[in-house]
C-alpha cells in the first residue's frame, strides 16, 4: 500500500471526517434560527482535508501552511462559539471534534510521526470512531452521570490509584517465608478481587441486583472464580439481602471455571483433554443444574432485594483483609510442600489448587505433551486441584460471606465435588 501513497492516506482523512460529520449531521438543531450550526456530513471532511493538505504542504514548504491553516480554523470556531454564546448555548462539543478532526487529516498524512502507513491507519480509524461514538452517546452518557455520586467518583478514583501507580512499581520476584510472597502477584490478586467487585457493583447499578450479580459471577468465571467468591462474599456480608445472589454468582463464576479448565487442556494437549472430559463436564453440568436450582429458589423466595442500598465496594480495607487472606494461602501450601516434599503428582494437585488451577493445569498438559507424564495421572491431578480450589473458595465463603450465603456455596459445591470425586 505504500507505493500509493499519498492516496490512502486522504482517503483515510476524508473517512474519518465523514465519520464524524455524519454523527454531527444527526446532531443538528432542531431550530437552526436560535442556534447555529457548525456544520456537518460536508463540512467535517473538508475540515479533515484542509489538515491532510496542511501536512502535505509542509513537506515541502515548512510548518508554515499547517500552522496557517489551524490558525484559520480555530479563529472560525471562536467566532462560531462566541455566536452560541450569546444565544444561550455556550457549549464547545461541535468546536473541538471539529478541531479533533483537523488533527486526525494531519496525523493521517504524517509519517514523522507515525512511519508505518499500517499503524497511522489503525490509528487514526480508531480515533475517529472512538470520536463518533463519544459525540453520538450523549444522552446515555448524562444519564449515567445522574448514576454516580461523589463517594462513586472517590471509590473509583482509588481503584485508579492501586492500578496504575502501586501495582506497577510492586517487585515481581519471590520474596518472605519460602519465597512464597510475590508482591506483584499479591498486588494484582487484591487488584483484581477489588475490580470484580467494582464490575458487579456497575453491573447492580445499571440492571438491578438480580442481573447485575450474575452477569458479575459469568465474567468473572473467565477470570477467577476465587476473585469473584472473595468479592461476593464482602457483598453478602455488607448486603445480607443479597446473600442468595452473591452465592449464587460465586457457583456460576465456579462452574465457569471447569469449562476454562477444559478449553485449555484441549488447546494444549488433546490425550489429557478427552481423559479430564467426564469428571469436568460432570461437574460443570451439575454446577448448571444447580445454578437452575438456585435461581429458580430465589425467584420463589424473593424479599427485600429491590431495596438493598448499594454502596461502592473499593474500599482499601477490605481489599487488604483480601490480600491478607491471599497471602496465608500461599505461605501455606508453600509450607506444606517444603515439609513434606513433592512427593507425588497428586499432593501437587491439591497444594496448587489452593490458590489457582490455571497453573497446574498448564503444567499438567504441557508434561502430558513432552510424554513426561501419564495422562491418567495428568487427569486425576488436575482434578483434584480443581477439588482443593473449589473446598478453598467454600472455606472464604463460610468465613467471609457469613452464614447464610456460606450455606448456599458450601451445598452447591459438596454436590458438584462429590459428583467429580466418584467419576475419577
Amino acid at each position: 500500500m505504500e507505493q500509493y501513497e499519498p492516496y490512502p492516506s486522504l482517503a483515510l482523512a476524508l473517512a474519518a471526517g465523514l465519520l464524524i460529520g455524519l454523527e454531527r449531521e444527526q446532531s443538528r438543531p432542531m431550530d437552526e434560527a436560535r442556534r447555529g450550526f457548525l456544520g456537518g456530513i460536508r463540512t467535517y471532511p473538508l475540515i479533515a482535508a484542509l489538515g491532510a493538505v496542511g501536512v502535505l504542504l509542509s513537506k515541502q514548504l515548512s510548518a508554515w501552511p499547517l500552522v496557517v491553516a489551524g490558525v484559520g480554523l480555530s479563529a472560525l470556531l471562536v467566532l462560531s462559539h462566541h455566536r452560541d454564546a450569546v444565544a444561550g448555548h455556550p457549549g464547545l462539543t461541535s468546536e473541538m471534534s471539529a478541531l479533533l478532526t483537523f488533527l486526525l487529516g494531519a496525523l493521517a498524512l504524517a509519517d514523522g510521526a507515525v512511519p508505518e502507513l499500517t499503524r497511522r491507519m489503525f490509528i487514526v480509524s480508531a480515533l475517529a470512531v472512538a470520536t463518533t461514538m463519544l459525540l453520538s452517546t450523549k444522552a446515555q452518557l448524562r444519564e449515567f452521570s445522574t448514576r454516580v455520586s461523589k463517594a462513586d467518583v472517590i471509590a473509583t478514583l482509588k481503584f485508579l490509584v492501586v492500578a496504575v501507580v502501586v501495582l506497577p512499581v510492586l517487585p515481581n520476584e519471590p520474596l518472605g517465608p519460602y519465597g512464597a510472597l510475590n508482591p506483584y502477584r499479591i498486588g494484582f490478586m487484591v487488584l483484581l478481587i477489588a475490580g470484580i467487585g467494582f464490575v458487579g457493583y456497575v453491573a447492580m447499578r445499571l440492571w438491578g441486583h438480580g442481573k447485575g450479580l450474575l452477569v458479575t459471577g459469568a465474567v468473572g468465571g473467565l477470570v477467577s472464580s476465587t476473585a469473584v467468591t472473595l468479592a461476593s462474599a464482602a457483598r453478602a456480608k455488607q448486603s445480607p439481602d443479597l446473600a442468595g445472589l452473591a452465592g449464587l454468582a460465586v457457583v456460576i463464576a465456579s462452574t465457569i471455571m471447569f469449562a476454562r479448565v477444559l478449553v485449555t487442556t484441549f488447546i494444549v494437549e488433546r490425550a489429557l483433554f478427552w481423559q479430564v472430559l467426564p469428571p469436568l463436564a460432570a461437574m460443570g453440568v451439575t454446577g448448571l443444574v444447580l445454578c437452575a436450582v438456585l435461581y429458580f429458589q430465589r425467584q420463589r423466595g424473593k424479599t427485600g432485594e429491590a431495596t438493598v442500598e448499594l454502596t461502592n465496594p473499593f474500599e482499601l480495607s477490605s481489599a487488604l483483609k483480601f490480600g491478607a487472606f491471599f497471602v496465608a494461602i500461599l505461605v501455606v501450601s508453600r509450607w506444606a510442600t517444603e515439609t513434606f516434599g513433592a512427593s507425588g503428582s497428586y499432593v501437587t494437585g491439591v497444594l496448587a489448587g489452593l490458590t489457582d488451577v490455571d497453573a497446574i493445569t498448564l503444567s499438567m498438559a504441557n508434561l502430558v505433551k513432552a510424554g513426561q507424564l501419564d495422562a491418567v495421572v495428568a487427569e486425576r491431578t488436575v482434578v483434584l486441584a480443581c477439588a482443593s480450589n473449589t473446598v478453598v473458595k467454600g472455606v472464604m465463603s463460610v468465613v467471609l460471606g457469613g452464614v447464610v450465603f456460606g450455606k448456599r456455596v458450601v451445598f452447591a459445591f459438596s454436590v458438584v465435588l462429590t459428583v467429580g470425586l466418584v467419576l475419577v
